[in-house]
This record gives structure tokens, C-alpha cells and sequence, in this order.
């Protein structure tokens, strides 16, 4: 496997580069932990929860967020940025 990959010229890419410059900016806002860990709601659309992540393709970083309603723990929605 190695000796073939190595005629067709493929690589494992590891990581990537970091552009030179500075990393940094105003310090973001905290918000106040209003759930305090509780996560059983009884009531729905009173408590939506989010999660953001990034996805890696050839053309670039895809942004990936996503809205979870806590009482039906269903995804409210998903914008991909």
C-alpha cells in the first residue's frame, strides 16, 4: 500500500498551517449560566442549547451550528455558514 501511494503521489496531510499575524481580538462577552446544569425542562421553546463546530473540506472551513430544543431535544436548527 505504502509503495503504491507513493507512485500516485498521495500523502496523509497533517494539521495545517497557521498564517502568520496575531491571533486575538476583544475578549468575548459571558453570558450568565442561567440553566445551572439543570437540563430537564418542562415546558418546551423556554430553553435552547447550541453547538458550533467546523468541517474541513478542499475548498475551505464549512461552519456547522446547531439549536436543540432541551424539552423535546430536537434540533430547532442548523445553519451551515
Amino acid at each position: 500500500m505504502a509503495r503504491l501511494a507513493r507512485l500516485a503521489g498521495i500523502r496523509a496531510q497533517i494539521g495545517y498551517k497557521r498564517r502568520p499575524g496575531k491571533y486575538g481580538g476583544k475578549p468575548s462577552v459571558v453570558v450568565d449560566n442561567t440553566l445551572n446544569r439543570r437540563f430537564d425542562v418542562d415546558a418546551p421553546d423556554r430553553f435552547w442549547v447550541t453547538d458550533i463546530t467546523y468541517i474541513k473540506t478542499n475548498e475551505g472551513f464549512l461552519y456547522l451550528a446547531v439549536v436543540i430544543d432541551l424539552y423535546s431535544r430536537r434540533v430547532v436548527g442548523c445553519p451551515i455558514i
